[in-house]
């Protein structure tokens, strides 16, 4: 068990049967951070604040989605004047990403920052590769885990399409909510045949231009000029459930008309600009108008 900051242990989950040791330290509060009940090493009942966090060290883990809530646990302690302990079984990966989170969003620091800063005090810390581009993700969105920003929606669709490679059942709270049983001034997009609204703005999931037509060197046509995106890639909303479950790949149809609007593929697909985007969702701009709310002042 190691001092990282002021009210801040890391630690592995031998740490838990040394209980003179986490009374000495004023360790009051305990995240684990470990796919171990932490309860089989430390009694629920052994008057420390817990909280766990039921995750692998493996690559399709998600942590993202938690940093926010251990740092809120964590700066429980610190305020208390006492101190915190996280820990996983080797103190090496899951925990030191919490850790590392941690001192990113108290000092306003990069991921490479926080990380060295962690380094100093246990140089054997190893955070996988999975949870060093969530840590990179976190500072992309400044420290705030935001589930309404395009980067954390993209992040979703990829842990998903990671973790259910079957595709037989996707979190009901993945799909936008289908805008034409809802009323919005958010921008809107709908069907150009029949008029049916589609999406809204917010669920446009922008990526970075591609390298246009030198992207494009396996396929033979010499007619590709890909510099341009030609369809908007969007999360999932909720018209196209059932044609999304038990299939990687198909077309996407209006609800309403049944014209064709574009494809989705779980393994991903290359946008005209090049890009490669992982899963796609995509609606060809050609089939679709733009439709902005317009404020009459009388």
């Amino acid at each position: 068990m190691l001092l990282v900051d002021p009210g801040l242990f890391i630690g592995t989950a031998a740490d838990l049967s040394d209980r003179q040791a986490l009374v000495e330290a004023a360790v009051t509060h305990i995240l684990s951070v470990d796919s171990v009940n932490p309860t089989l090493l430390l009694p629920a009942d052994g008057g420390f604040h817990r909280k766990w966090v039921n995750v692998l060290d493996e690559a399709t883990s998600d942590l993202l989605s938690h940093m926010d809530d251990c740092y809120v646990f964590i700066q429980e302690a610190v305020n208390e004047g006492q101190a915190a302990l996280v820990h996983c079984q080797a103190g090496r990966s899951r925990s030191a990403t919490i850790v590392t989170a941690y001192l990113m969003k108290r000092y306003q620091l990069s991921f490479s920052e926080a990380y060295h800063r962690l380094k100093r005090v246990k140089q054997d810390v190893q955070v996988n590769s999975s949870f060093e581009e969530q840590l990179c993700l976190y500072e992309a969105m400044q420290c705030e885990v935001d589930t309404s920003s395009p980067l954390y929606k993209q992040y979703r669709l990829t842990k998903i399409t990671e973790k259910f490679p079957e595709l037989q059942q996707v979190p009901r709270e993945l799909f936008a909510v289908d805008p034409a049983h809802s009323s919005s001034s958010e921008v809107a997009y709908r069907c150009r045949k029949c008029r049916r609204t589609l999406f809204r703005g917010s669920s446009i999931l922008s990526h970075p231009v591609g390298e246009g037509a030198s992207a494009f060197g396996h396929k033979k046509s010499s007619n590709l000029t890909g510099v341009q995106c030609t369809s908007y890639f969007i999360e999932p909303v909720q018209w196209m459930e059932q044609a999304l479950l038990g299939v990687m790949n198909g077309q996407l149809l209006c609800p309403k008309c049944r014209s064709k609007l574009g494809s989705f593929s779980w393994c991903g697909d290359q946008c005209s600009c090049g890009r490669w985007v992982t899963p796609a969702f995509q609606l060809h701009r050609n089939r679709v108008d733009e439709i902005q709310q317009l404020n009459i002042q009388k």
